[in-house]
């Protein structure tokens, strides 16, 4: 008997979370005799699994620089998706998984027209809330709600996809209203039960919508050993780490400097992700960091710090927690977003958004890290496996159609 072939189609593969999730995908689906094909716009491609990259960097750029006159986004790369979709007809899947349509790489109102064609299931992953908006992937923090409605006079024209010129969110509201929806058989995946929320308020509403939370690799973020301590003079001070990539207000880089002034001597706070000009604005009793692209090196920061505080004011599911929680270590955060999702109360603590006051008393509370604690979060790291959440998407997606 042939195998079932499925088809996905990201920005990326290999690399970043949705380009991982989509090589654990496909291993997933190979032990469970399927074949896949990954159609992918920007980067490179490991070696599996196979891949079709969809147009080439030149596309991307013009892509990118025309959008931010037009505010057109997705609107572009026309050749390229006529291309994507020859290939598609080509391998003629019997189930395609799509993830990020966004980022300057392909057509999506060719795409989903051509979609609508064809008598195939598809499964749509949302990672963020581009594909309901007119403009934006995330508006909570500027507390927005004209995807329930209708975008216009967008307030975020600044923000990925960024445009300088034209706001074009009411008119590309209507088009991906028209486009994304009408599918027979459409499966949303979202990997929190907020943006599961803002899918039910948006015209994505009357498709089916499954909550399954993105994994992580717990043989690459554990509890490692180093030397971080003693390299940066912190010692026994009780220490604070925070990642964002990249840091601005959005990410609590605000309530970060303001944390810095309010805490005592014994405490110590570490920030990685910094750009070179952020570097030079931060209190000097900051331990300050450009982004590392080594994940052993953020393992040892997760494990020398007593807790990890993430002050995003707006995050889907944040990986970073999953990532603290892996090498022992707790967790506070503001209520925004999906971020507090993945915390209990044995490794977690919630604050509400901007109560800087009751993150300072948070971190009082846990002080050092303590084996209790580091048990407890290593427990609850374990429920985001990533080979459980693959398997998951298996028998709640995969399994019906494959």
């Amino acid at each position: 008997m042939k195998n079932k072939r499925v088809l996905f189609i990201n920005s990326i593969v290999g690399t970043g979370s949705t380009g991982r999730i989509i090589a654990g995908l496909c291993g997933v689906l190979k032990e469970n005799g399927a074949d896949t094909l990954v159609c992918y716009g920007r980067g490179g491609a490991p070696k599996e699994p196979d891949t079709y990259r969809i147009g080439p960097d030149l596309d991307v750029y013009a892509h990118g620089l025309i959008s931010r006159i037009t505010d057109k986004h997705g609107l572009y790369s026309k050749g390229v998706t006529k291309r994507l979709i020859e290939k598609i007809e080509e391998y003629s899947p019997e189930l395609i998984h799509l993830h990020n349509l966004h980022g300057y790489y392909l057509n999506y109102e060719i795409l989903m027209r051509y979609l609508k064609t064809k008598n195939v299931p598809i499964i749509w992953t949302l990672h963020d809330c581009w594909a309901f908006t007119g403009h934006c992937t995330h508006f909570e923090y500027i507390k927005c709600d004209r995807y329930k409605s209708g975008c216009h006079d967008c307030m975020q024209l600044a923000e990925y996809p960024r445009s300088l010129l034209m706001d074009a969110a009411k008119s590309n509201y209507s088009v991906k209203k028209e486009v994304f929806t009408g599918f027979e058989e459409m499966q949303i995946v979202t990997p929190s039960r907020w943006l599961k929320e803002k899918v039910s308020e948006s015209f994505l509403r009357d498709y089916p919508a499954e909550v399954i939370p993105t994994g992580i690799d717990l043989n690459t973020f554990k509890p490692t050993e180093s030397d971080i301590r003693e390299r940066y003079g912190i010692k026994d001070r009780i220490l604070i780490l925070g990642a964002a990539n990249p840091w601005r207000d959005r990410k609590g880089l605000d309530d970060f400097i303001r944390l810095a002034s309010k805490l005592p001597e014994e405490y110590a706070i570490a920030m990685i992700g910094l750009k070179k000009k952020q570097l030079k604005l931060l209190p000097e009793n900051v331990i300050a960091m450009e982004k590392t692209d080594s994940v052993q090196e953020m393992a040892q920061w997760y494990t020398a710090a007593d807790m990890y505080v993430n002050l995003t004011r707006e995050d889907t599911f944040p990986t970073t927690n999953l990532e603290s929680l892996a090498c022992g270590t707790p967790v506070i955060t503001y209520k925004a977003g999906g971020s507090p999702e993945s915390l209990d109360e044995t490794c977690g603590r919630v604050v509400p958004v901007d109560d800087l006051e009751g993150v300072i008393q948070k971190i009082k509370e846990l002080g050092h890290k303590t084996s209790g604690l580091t048990e407890a979060s290593l427990k609850r790291a374990r429920v985001y496996d990533k080979d459980i959440r693959f398997k998951e998407y298996y028998s709640k997606c995969y399994s019906k159609w494959i």
